[in-house]
């Protein structure tokens, strides 16, 4: 058979292994994109977790941080998230040092961003009184007409032309597509890795996780409405930040081989520890994981009526994962409707989004190991705080190392666009001058 001819048509059947915002967003875009082009699909989700319990039954293990800019583009999509859903609105972020701590606002309106819970909230959670982010975007498209199978997916097996998915207590066969949305945390991709198969998964680094209940009141008063940032000098700890939500903060941390060690250096660093209340215990978390995050692309994520998205593909480096998953589930559904779900198809019309984020990617990938080598020396890390205060004290002063500091925070912007930004002349002036002084003592 041509590998043209392989089309979605009326009455095709697609496995989805993966519920959460990859998954949920390709259903959705897929099913509503067949609509517009008279073609009636059946959709099958599997997920065997409840996003509506709390860790770990329904947890996604994330930092939970979504920016305004996804908020938009999914209103465009006719995607509004309720406000059950944002558990906070983040306006500023608070910059940490162990020479001082400096406030900056959003740069505008459109780049603040939203603290989301990813299931059901922390263990032993006390009353729910939100909705999980993950949990609405599969009703989402559970609403739309994906069938939401509650069974873990054991293996999947070809069957002449179309595919067949084993779970657990059931087999169905039959399927033209099959689409893997399952995170870097799940088993489910060494089911791909065999050596019939060119797929290899994406290599990964371990991340920290914690979540401390304080009330509604005292996250109010001790964190605001801003997200936490700390740059330390601490040695293996590229970065850190507390979110607060709701009655909850959550911790993230991001660094090589992260274990009880690290985690005690950065919690009870007196600048971590003057942000809490006089009673808090770092070492009592209500919640706490130690999650995985994918730092390459994944090789070949695609075959013949088999396609990868999400994380089990290609994301954002350490920043807008769940972004990532959307643009990738939306570029993925455009092919197989429009192109077709034969290796071709994907490796022409759906690859080369793929090779666009890996590419903004080796451009973070300089930045971060620019301000990891920044943060380790106590001068240049008291530079970066002076420039930013002068520029949130003068509204003269053109914010560009606020400007960089938010986008590299946030994912909000390109890592072309922030690198770009590092090199313009005025920047590199300032910035430059500013060690020079820091250095002298100043």
């Amino acid at each position: 058979m041509p590998e043209s001819s392989m089309r979605l048509e009326n009455g095709s059947q697609i496995a989805v292994i993966g519920g959460g915002p990859a998954g949920s967003f390709f259903a959705y875009f897929l099913l509503d994109l067949a609509a517009r082009n008279g073609v009636d699909l059946g959709v099958d989700i599997y997920e065997p977790r409840d996003f509506s319990l709390p860790a770990p039954q329904g947890c996604n293990m994330c930092a939970g941080v979504i920016s305004e800019t996804l908020v938009q583009n999914l209103a465009t999509e006719g995607i509004n998230l309720p406000t059950s859903v944002v558990q906070k609105a983040i306006d500023s972020y608070v910059l940490h040092t162990d020479v001082g701590r400096q406030r900056f606002v959003a740069p505008s309106h459109e780049k603040r961003i939203g603290a989301i819970f990813r299931g059901g909230g922390p263990r032993g959670i006390r009353e729910i009184k939100f909705i999980g982010f993950d949990a609405h975007l599969l009703s989402m498209a559970k609403n739309k007409g994906a069938n939401i199978i509650r069974s873990r997916v054991t293996s999947v097996e070809r069957m002449g032309e179309r595919l067949q998915v084993k779970s657990r207590g059931m087999d169905k066969e039959g399927y033209d597509l099959l689409v893997v949305a399952a995170g870097v945390n799940t088993a489910t991709l060494k089911l791909f890795e065999q050596e019939n198969s060119r797929f290899v998964s994406p290599k990964t680094t371990k991340t920290a996780i914690r979540e401390y209940r304080l009330g509604t009141e005292s996250v109010d008063k001790h964190f605001g409405d801003s997200l936490h940032v700390f740059l330390l000098g601490i040695p293996k700890l590229d970065f850190a930040m507390i979110v607060p939500k709701g009655e909850y903060v959550s911790i993230c941390m991001l660094g090589k081989d992260i274990d009880d060690g690290l985690l005690q250096a950065f919690l009870t660093a007196p600048e971590v520890k003057s942000c809490f209340p006089d009673d808090w215990h770092w070492d009592e978390p209500d919640c706490q994981c130690l999650p995985r995050m994918s730092t390459s692309a994944a090789a070949q994520p695609y075959a013949d009526r088999i396609v990868f998205i999400g994380d089990s593909s290609v994301s954002r480096l350490k920043k807008d994962g769940i972004g990532a998953a959307y643009r990738s589930a939306k570029a993925a559904a455009s092919c197989a409707i429009l192109e077709g779900v034969a290796s071709e198809d994907f490796r022409r019309y759906y690859v080369p989004f793929l090779r666009r984020i890996e590419l903004d990617n080796n451009f973070g990938r300089f930045i971060f190991f620019v301000t990891h080598i920044l943060q380790r020396v106590r001068f240049t890390r008291k530079a970066m705080l002076q420039m930013v205060a002068a520029e949130q004290l003068s509204p003269d002063v053109p914010p560009r190392m606020s400007n960089v500091l938010w986008d590299t925070f946030t994912g909000s912007a390109p890592y072309l666009d922030v690198f770009l930004r590092i090199l313009h002349p005025a920047f590199i002036c300032r910035f430059a001058w500013g060690l020079v002084v820091s250095a002298m003592g100043g």
